[in-house]
């Protein structure tokens, strides 16, 4: 079996000063370093829909209102190596055109640069998607994929 579309593409993560984010179609990856030994104990985390929480120590790390809309009982965290907190939420909106530009609303935006990146990926995911027998991870995209690039679902096949 081959690998999922976004592990062969690679990732276009967006850094922060406690970790980096990323997305795919579906998904938003939050990965948060920890001070190793970190238990899961030590750990408060709350996802809902539009707000994010998190806090380890009681030291709170993360918290705000989400750049979009998540499916609040699909959002999970784990701990790994008990130094990564990795949170994993659901977009609601699961369309190329809903490239996350930040991860919370007024907060941790993606530089230009690493925008059009995480635009031009999922815009290769869609067409990923639309087209099973081809294998677009390495593909190239120019042009116009802004909200997900061209629409050619109304072509004839």
């Amino acid at each position: 079996m081959s690998a999922p579309f976004e592990e062969r593409s690679g990732v276009v993560p967006c850094g922060t000063p406690w970790g980096r984010w990323y997305q795919t179609l579906e998904e938003v990856f939050i990965e948060v370093r920890v001070p190793p030994g970190t238990r899961a104990k030590d750990v408060r985390c709350s996802l809902r829909s539009r707000h994010i929480s998190l806090a380890v120590g009681g030291q709170e790390l993360l918290q705000g209102k989400l750049f979009d809309s998540t499916v609040t009982d699909e959002g999970t965290w784990t701990l790994e190596d008990r130094q990564l907190i990795r949170i994993v939420l659901m977009k609601t909106n699961r369309d190329a055109g809903n490239c996350w530009t930040s991860l919370l609303e007024n907060e941790y935006a993606a530089d230009p640069w690493v925008q059009d990146q995480m635009q031009r990926k999922l815009t290769l995911e869609r067409f990923q998607r639309e087209n099973p027998g081809f294998d677009f991870s390495g593909a190239e995209i120019s042009g116009n994929y802004s909200k997900g690039g061209p629409d050619f679902s109304s072509l004839e096949k």
